[in-house]
């Protein structure tokens, strides 16, 4: 019998995807079993216009057999088959799907949608197979075929002996070698892993025989091995049901089984949209943070199907980077997908369902924050963080998306408090959103800087994380108020009394400031009267966009450019301490160099920052005390 060339294109795109379309070699299983899918189907399409043919879905599976002894692995399914001419036009060139030219011929019937656009998956198989058999009966045809390759040499076709309608596929398996193990794909364990990785949701039954153990008969103490038929896929995915039939523990069970997290869920979304795209969609809010959320080993994406078959495992492009958090699946018939099936074309669809996915994903949010606080506040704890991170990156391009979202802790309200719920509260005369950065709120509440705006009666978020300030700095106004630190040297409260008052004080005590100032040369830009300290006699304020808090985090990054908040050190000139500064000026000014050290140092100490030299401090406060 003659073998007949692939057509030179073929043999070349044959090479080419044996050796680097698939990036993993277990997917070529996927392939034949969704071309099997797709045979199936094409009976319920015929019927959908053939009053001779029914349709009855009970009598359609796929089968998969392992035989060791012969390094063997047979897919049958009970499909359409296919006559000679197709056997020769579908496996003969490459690259011409008849799923494709189907599904173009069927385009306006509804049913069941055809996965198998580009004729290559078929082809997978010889990246673990020698010998590829084929044998096929088509449906309305007496005679069956067995078309056979060793893959690019060429192929064979021949009148072969089947009794039954549909598709036998039979691989040779190759050899193993020091890199590949080509017997775990003749294992039942192996097989049955890839199925319910890749093929859990196909419409139809997936068998195998199984090997099981019982008690023996005669003994019941012992066991015995059996073998019985057992379907391995699902069948019916999850998000295909009628969300009124599912409960709270079904949607649970389904995200252990999926392996999304360790934790239980404090949110699920399912979505079914059937407008301009399609597709369903069960989203999953995690309760914990992923041990591995903030290291270069995690994986944002969904799960992303195409009509019930695994196209990737982490679809990356589904979800921003902000809402990398979400766990769950992605499923829709009208992707674009590329020739391996393994990655989407960069389309309008897929960017369609990302676009909706992010609205009802924020929406939920919303829901949960308004709705159960207390689950939101949970919630806020693990990924605070990253929403924040989300407002900062892209120079701010999401804040509106995400500043209604963020919550910081109140130090009226002693709890957790939203950007809104704070405006809400401001009285008329409040110019300001203030703020007060720290380590912790403890800290914070004892910082000086906050004693004026608190005895004002105005409320203060406390910020207590890195990344805090910085996203505030992106947002800049929040319903036309603008954010105000407490370290800021103009806090916007002082009436013109006031400033005259503290301007006639400055002047006053001018040439007392300048000697001050001198003494910390390099330390601070300038020395100022104070009106925002009560009891505290001395504190450090800012200037400028950079304050100290973010001079820290910046200070501790890898790249460091030596960014400095722009200090000023602030006198309470009703302070003790300042009287004993003015009495020396006059007698002893070594002494208030001393001094002004001393108060520096104390003002550095507040705010959480390094002494230069602990030795000299340690010495200046022995000299005080002599």
């Amino acid at each position: 019998m003659a073998k007949k060339e692939f057509k030179a294109e073929s043999k070349r795109l044959l090479e080419m995807m044996i050796n680097s379309i698939y990036s993993q070699k277990e997917v070529f299983l996927r392939e034949l079993l969704s071309n099997s899918s797709d045979a199936i189907d094409k009976i319920y399409y015929k019927a959908l216009t053939d009053d001779s043919l029914t349709f009855e879905k009970d009598s359609y599976y796929i089968k998969v057999a392992a035989d060791k002894d012969n390094r063997t692995l047979t897919i049958t399914d009970t499909g359409i088959g296919m006559t000679r001419e197709e056997l020769e036009s579908n496996l003969g060139t490459i690259a011409k799907s008849g799923s494709l030219a189907f599904k173009t011929e069927n385009e306006a019937k509804d049913g069941h949608d055809i996965i198998g656009q580009f004729g290559v998956g078929f082809y997978a198989a010889f990246m673990v197979a020698d010998v590829v058999t084929v044998i096929s009966k088509s449906l309305g045809s007496d005679e069956a075929y067995k078309w056979e390759s060793t893959g690019a040499d060429g192929y064979t076709i021949e009148l072969a002996e089947k009794d039954s309608v549909g598709t036998e596929i039979i691989l040779k398996m190759k050899e193993n070698t020091e890199d590949e193990s080509y017997d775990e794909y003749l294992e039942e364990y192996r097989l049955k892993a890839i199925i319910k990785k890749y093929s859990d949701f196909i419409r139809y039954p997936i068998k195998m025989d199984v090997t099981s153990k019982r008690p023996k008969e005669d003994d019941d103490k012992e066991l015995e091995d059996y073998v019985e038929e057992q379907v391995i896929n699902s069948m019916v995915p999850i998000w295909r049901k009628n969300k009124n039939e599912l409960t709270d523990e079904d949607y649970e069970a389904f995200y252990n089984e999926k392996h999304y997290g360790f934790d239980k869920p404090l949110k699920h979304i399912h979505i079914s949209v059937d407008g301009s795209i399609r597709y369903n969609a069960i989203l999953y809010i995690p309760e914990k943070i992923p041990f591995d959320y903030y290291s270069k080993e995690f994986e944002k994406g969904l799960e992303l199907y195409s009509n019930g078959v695994l196209i990737m495992n982490k679809c990356a492009d589904l979800l921003p980077d902000y809402f990398s958090f979400v766990k769950g699946m992605v499923d829709s018939e009208d992707l674009s997908l590329n020739i391996s099936r393994e990655m989407l074309q960069q389309d309008r669809q897929l960017k369609l369902i990302a676009k909706n996915i992010n609205k009802k994903i924020k929406s939920e949010l919303q829901s949960l924050l308004k709705n159960e606080r207390e689950k939101y506040e949970e919630f806020y704890k693990s990924f605070g963080r990253q929403l924040k991170f989300g407002v900062y990156s892209d120079y701010g391009m999401n804040k509106e998306v995400l500043q209604d979202l963020l919550m910081f802790y109140s130090s009226k309200e002693k709890k957790m408090v939203t950007l809104d719920e704070y405006v809400e509260r401001m009285p008329e005369d409040q110019k300001y959103i203030y703020y007060a950065s720290g380590d912790s709120n403890e800290r914070i509440e004892k910082l000086p800087q906050t004693e004026l705006v608190a005895d004002k009666g105005f409320e203060i978020l406390y910020f207590t994380e890195d990344i805090d300030e910085f996203a505030i700095k992106m947002i800049m106004t929040y319903k036309e108020k603008e954010f105000k630190s407490v370290s800021s040297s103009d806090l916007g409260i002082e009436t013109e009394e006031e400033k005259n008052e503290t301007t006639s004080e400055q002047t006053e005590n001018k040439e007392l400031f300048d000697y001050m100032k001198e003494a910390l040369v390099g330390k601070v830009s300038d020395v100022r009267v104070s009106k925002r300290l009560k009891s505290h006699p001395v504190c450090l304020s800012t200037d400028g966009e950079i304050t100290i808090e973010m001079e820290k985090v910046l200070s501790a990054m890898p790249d460091n450019q030596n960014v400095k908040a722009d200090k000023v050190l602030e006198i309470n000139v009703n302070h003790d301490v300042f009287q004993s500064l003015k009495n020396a000026f006059e007698t002893d000014k070594e002494k208030v160099g001393l001094y002004t050290q001393l108060l520096y140092n104390q003002a550095l100490l507040i705010e959480g920052l390094p002494i230069q030299d602990p030795v000299e401090f340690t010495n200046d406060i022995c000299k005080i005390m002599i």
